[in-house]
Protein backbone atom coordinates (compact mmCIF):
# COMPACT_ATOMS: atom_id res chain seq x y z
CA UNK A 1 0.00 0.00 0.00
CA UNK A 2 2.89 2.16 0.50
CA UNK A 3 3.58 1.89 -3.43
CA UNK A 4 -0.01 2.64 -4.09
CA UNK A 5 0.37 5.69 -2.09
CA UNK A 6 3.13 7.30 -3.78
CA UNK A 7 2.47 6.21 -7.77
CA UNK A 8 -1.37 8.02 -6.68
CA UNK A 9 0.44 10.85 -5.08
CA UNK A 10 2.30 11.45 -8.51
CA UNK A 11 -0.82 11.51 -10.34
CA UNK A 12 -0.69 7.80 -11.67
CA UNK A 13 -4.08 5.98 -12.18
CA UNK A 14 -3.85 3.20 -9.32
CA UNK A 15 -5.52 -0.16 -7.69
CA UNK A 16 -4.16 -2.21 -5.35
CA UNK A 17 -4.86 -6.34 -4.67
CA UNK A 18 -3.67 -8.99 -2.39
CA UNK A 19 -3.52 -12.54 -3.76
CA UNK A 20 -4.05 -14.72 -0.76
CA UNK A 21 -7.29 -16.17 0.20
CA UNK A 22 -7.47 -14.16 3.34
CA UNK A 23 -6.18 -10.67 4.68
CA UNK A 24 -3.96 -12.03 7.07
CA UNK A 25 -2.55 -9.06 9.79
CA UNK A 26 -0.12 -9.67 12.95
CA UNK A 27 -1.92 -10.95 16.00
CA UNK A 28 -0.85 -11.21 19.54
CA UNK A 29 1.47 -14.20 18.76
CA UNK A 30 2.77 -15.62 15.60
CA UNK A 31 0.28 -18.67 15.62
CA UNK A 32 -2.36 -15.90 16.27
CA UNK A 33 -3.24 -14.04 13.38
CA UNK A 34 -6.45 -11.48 12.63
CA UNK A 35 -8.22 -12.47 9.55
CA UNK A 36 -10.30 -10.72 7.75
CA UNK A 37 -12.36 -11.34 4.07
CA UNK A 38 -11.51 -9.37 0.94
CA UNK A 39 -13.82 -7.06 -0.76
CA UNK A 40 -15.75 -6.57 2.37
CA UNK A 41 -14.29 -5.47 5.24
CA UNK A 42 -13.27 -1.84 5.46
CA UNK A 43 -9.53 -0.80 6.60
CA UNK A 44 -11.50 1.51 8.74
CA UNK A 45 -13.36 -1.48 10.93
CA UNK A 46 -10.20 -3.37 10.79
CA UNK A 47 -8.71 -0.18 12.41
CA UNK A 48 -11.18 0.08 15.42
CA UNK A 49 -10.93 -3.64 16.16
CA UNK A 50 -7.40 -3.69 16.64
CA UNK A 51 -7.52 -0.69 18.74
CA UNK A 52 -10.05 -2.03 20.98
CA UNK A 53 -8.64 -5.16 21.04
CA UNK A 54 -4.65 -4.15 21.85
CA UNK A 55 -3.78 -0.83 21.05
CA UNK A 56 -0.58 -0.80 22.67
CA UNK A 57 0.43 -3.60 21.22
CA UNK A 58 -0.85 -3.00 17.44
CA UNK A 59 0.87 0.86 18.13
CA UNK A 60 4.32 -0.55 18.95
CA UNK A 61 4.36 -2.64 15.88
CA UNK A 62 3.21 -0.05 13.24
CA UNK A 63 0.12 -2.14 12.23
CA UNK A 64 -2.34 0.91 13.53
CA UNK A 65 -0.16 3.64 12.03
CA UNK A 66 -0.54 1.55 8.61
CA UNK A 67 -3.60 0.69 8.57
CA UNK A 68 -5.04 4.67 9.01
CA UNK A 69 -2.66 4.71 6.18
CA UNK A 70 -4.59 2.48 4.04
CA UNK A 71 -7.99 3.53 5.34
CA UNK A 72 -6.81 7.37 3.62
CA UNK A 73 -6.09 5.26 0.38
CA UNK A 74 -8.99 3.14 -0.16
CA UNK A 75 -11.79 1.78 1.55
CA UNK A 76 -10.87 -1.92 1.94
CA UNK A 77 -8.35 -4.56 0.65
CA UNK A 78 -9.36 -5.73 -3.04
CA UNK A 79 -8.12 -9.40 -4.04
CA UNK A 80 -6.65 -9.83 -7.71
CA UNK A 81 -8.48 -13.00 -8.57
CA UNK A 82 -11.42 -11.46 -8.03
CA UNK A 83 -11.03 -9.09 -10.29
CA UNK A 84 -12.61 -9.76 -13.74
CA UNK A 85 -10.15 -7.86 -16.75
CA UNK A 86 -12.42 -6.06 -18.89
CA UNK A 87 -14.93 -5.43 -16.85
CA UNK A 88 -15.36 -1.93 -15.64
CA UNK A 89 -14.72 -1.62 -11.72
CA UNK A 90 -17.62 0.13 -9.54
CA UNK A 91 -16.19 3.26 -7.55
CA UNK A 92 -15.22 2.68 -4.43
CA UNK A 93 -16.02 5.55 -1.57
CA UNK A 94 -12.25 6.67 -0.55
CA UNK A 95 -10.49 4.90 -3.38
CA UNK A 96 -8.54 7.51 -3.94
CA UNK A 97 -5.72 7.27 -7.23
CA UNK A 98 -8.30 4.32 -8.89
CA UNK A 99 -9.43 7.29 -11.44
CA UNK A 100 -8.85 6.13 -15.16
CA UNK A 101 -8.86 2.61 -14.32
CA UNK A 102 -12.29 1.83 -14.07
CA UNK A 103 -12.34 0.71 -17.53
CA UNK A 104 -11.23 -2.56 -16.05
CA UNK A 105 -8.18 -2.83 -17.52
CA UNK A 106 -3.92 -1.71 -16.79
CA UNK A 107 -1.24 -1.54 -18.84
CA UNK A 108 1.15 -2.96 -15.96
CA UNK A 109 1.02 -4.71 -12.49
CA UNK A 110 3.23 -4.79 -10.22
CA UNK A 111 3.79 -7.57 -7.35
CA UNK A 112 6.32 -6.98 -4.22
CA UNK A 113 6.96 -10.45 -4.04
CA UNK A 114 7.57 -13.19 -6.25
CA UNK A 115 4.84 -15.57 -4.29
CA UNK A 116 2.25 -12.71 -5.43
CA UNK A 117 3.89 -12.18 -9.07
CA UNK A 118 3.49 -16.29 -9.70
CA UNK A 119 -0.15 -16.32 -7.83
CA UNK A 120 -0.76 -13.07 -10.60
CA UNK A 121 0.94 -14.70 -13.70
CA UNK A 122 -1.35 -18.09 -12.72
CA UNK A 123 -4.43 -16.08 -12.40
CA UNK A 124 -4.11 -14.45 -15.68
CA UNK A 125 -3.35 -17.63 -17.64
CA UNK A 126 -6.44 -19.06 -15.66
CA UNK A 127 -8.52 -16.10 -17.27
CA UNK A 128 -7.18 -17.12 -20.74
CA UNK A 129 -6.50 -13.65 -22.15
CA UNK A 130 -10.04 -13.40 -23.87
CA UNK A 131 -9.27 -9.73 -23.94
CA UNK A 132 -5.72 -10.15 -26.09
CA UNK A 133 -4.82 -7.47 -24.61
CA UNK A 134 -0.73 -7.50 -23.29
CA UNK A 135 -0.03 -6.19 -20.07
CA UNK A 136 3.54 -6.13 -18.37
CA UNK A 137 3.78 -8.09 -14.64
CA UNK A 138 6.77 -6.98 -12.49
CA UNK A 139 7.87 -7.76 -9.48
CA UNK A 140 9.84 -5.61 -7.02
CA UNK A 141 10.93 -7.75 -3.93
CA UNK A 142 10.49 -5.77 -0.73
CA UNK A 143 10.44 -6.67 2.58
CA UNK A 144 7.53 -6.40 4.85
CA UNK A 145 8.32 -3.77 7.10
CA UNK A 146 7.86 0.35 7.18
CA UNK A 147 11.52 0.85 5.96
CA UNK A 148 11.91 -1.10 3.33
CA UNK A 149 8.38 0.05 2.32
CA UNK A 150 9.28 3.52 2.04
CA UNK A 151 12.47 2.84 0.05
CA UNK A 152 10.48 -0.14 -2.23
CA UNK A 153 7.68 2.73 -3.39
CA UNK A 154 9.97 5.30 -4.19
CA UNK A 155 12.12 2.39 -6.61
CA UNK A 156 8.21 1.03 -8.07
CA UNK A 157 7.67 4.99 -8.43
CA UNK A 158 10.28 5.42 -10.36
CA UNK A 159 9.86 2.07 -12.50
CA UNK A 160 6.43 3.18 -13.12
CA UNK A 161 7.59 6.76 -13.94
CA UNK A 162 9.63 5.46 -16.70
CA UNK A 163 7.22 3.28 -17.88
CA UNK A 164 4.38 5.92 -18.27
CA UNK A 165 7.55 8.11 -19.82
CA UNK A 166 7.86 5.93 -22.84
CA UNK A 167 4.61 4.58 -23.04
CA UNK A 168 3.47 8.23 -23.72
CA UNK A 169 6.26 8.91 -26.27
CA UNK A 170 5.12 5.58 -28.23
CA UNK A 171 1.37 6.57 -27.75
CA UNK A 172 2.60 10.25 -29.54
CA UNK A 173 4.32 8.74 -32.18
CA UNK A 174 1.88 6.82 -33.36
CA UNK A 175 0.00 9.80 -34.34
CA UNK A 176 -3.43 8.09 -34.34
CA UNK A 177 -5.13 10.38 -31.58
CA UNK A 178 -4.08 6.70 -29.12
CA UNK A 179 -6.93 4.56 -30.60
CA UNK A 180 -4.45 2.37 -31.73
CA UNK A 181 -3.09 2.48 -28.17
CA UNK A 182 -6.34 2.14 -26.86
CA UNK A 183 -7.34 -0.86 -28.50
CA UNK A 184 -4.23 -2.73 -27.57
CA UNK A 185 -1.57 -2.04 -30.08
CA UNK A 186 1.38 -0.93 -28.24
CA UNK A 187 4.29 -2.87 -29.98
CA UNK A 188 6.98 0.77 -30.23
CA UNK A 189 6.14 0.64 -26.68
CA UNK A 190 5.68 -3.37 -25.76
CA UNK A 191 9.35 -3.93 -27.33
CA UNK A 192 11.81 -1.35 -25.16
CA UNK A 193 10.07 -2.69 -21.42
CA UNK A 194 13.08 -5.23 -21.58
CA UNK A 195 15.94 -1.96 -21.62
CA UNK A 196 13.53 0.04 -19.74
CA UNK A 197 13.64 -1.84 -16.80
CA UNK A 198 17.63 -3.18 -17.67
CA UNK A 199 17.89 0.93 -16.96
CA UNK A 200 15.80 0.30 -13.71
CA UNK A 201 17.97 -1.95 -12.02
CA UNK A 202 21.10 -0.11 -12.46
CA UNK A 203 19.55 2.59 -10.74
CA UNK A 204 18.00 0.34 -8.33
CA UNK A 205 20.66 -3.01 -7.74
CA UNK A 206 19.36 -3.68 -4.63
CA UNK A 207 15.73 -4.30 -5.90
CA UNK A 208 15.89 -7.93 -7.45
CA UNK A 209 13.57 -7.37 -10.48
CA UNK A 210 11.32 -9.81 -12.15
CA UNK A 211 9.91 -9.41 -15.00
CA UNK A 212 6.74 -11.34 -17.80
CA UNK A 213 4.42 -10.63 -20.18
CA UNK A 214 1.00 -11.35 -19.72
CA UNK A 215 -2.32 -11.20 -21.47
CA UNK A 216 -5.97 -10.41 -20.12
Amino acid sequence: MEAHLQLALANLPTISFGTGSLVRLPGPTIHQPNVYHFNSTTYSAIHSELATQNTPLYTQNGLLNMLGRNLTIKSYPERFQDWVPGKPRLEHAGDQGAKGTESGVVDVVITCEERCFDAVLDDLHNKGGKLNRPVHVFNVDIKDNHEEALVGGKAILDLALSLNEAAGRARDEAGDGGRAWDQGNREGFDEKVPDILAEWQERWPNMPALWSLAWF
